[in-house]
């Protein structure tokens, strides 16, 4: 298990517990998350579940495959660290992660 922070666009953070194998987009589906829409249900074919990686975890999180970097043209204001939160598989060297929602997903 590892806890992932989610902070919203308002600046409130909730900080839940992700199982190992999961991705990002099931945890925060699974907690309530807001600003989460997650309307392909994890398959990478939307860009609903938009999150900003925080910088000091950008290298652990990796960067994103082309299909990927494809849908990110569909979300509300990409920067350098954007990341479909479905893509984000849980792993023990992610405890502590911390990603950022938009106000509005693509």
């Amino acid at each position: 298990m590892a806890q992932i922070t989610f902070i919203d666009s308002a600046g409130q953070a909730r900080t839940v517990q992700g199982d190992n194998g999961a991705t990002v987009m099931e945890t925060a589906i699974r907690n309530g998350v807001p600003e989460i829409e997650a309307e392909c249900g994890g398959a990478c074919a939307c860009a609903t579940c938009h999150v900003y990686v925080e910088p000091d975890w950008a290298d652990k999180v990796g960067k994103p495959q082309p299909m990927e970097e494809d849908m990110l043209d569909f979300a509300w204001e990409v920067k350098p660290t954007s990341r479909l939160s479905c893509q984000i598989k849980i792993k023990p060297e992610l405890d502590g992660l911390v990603v950022r929602t938009p106000s509005q997903q693509g």
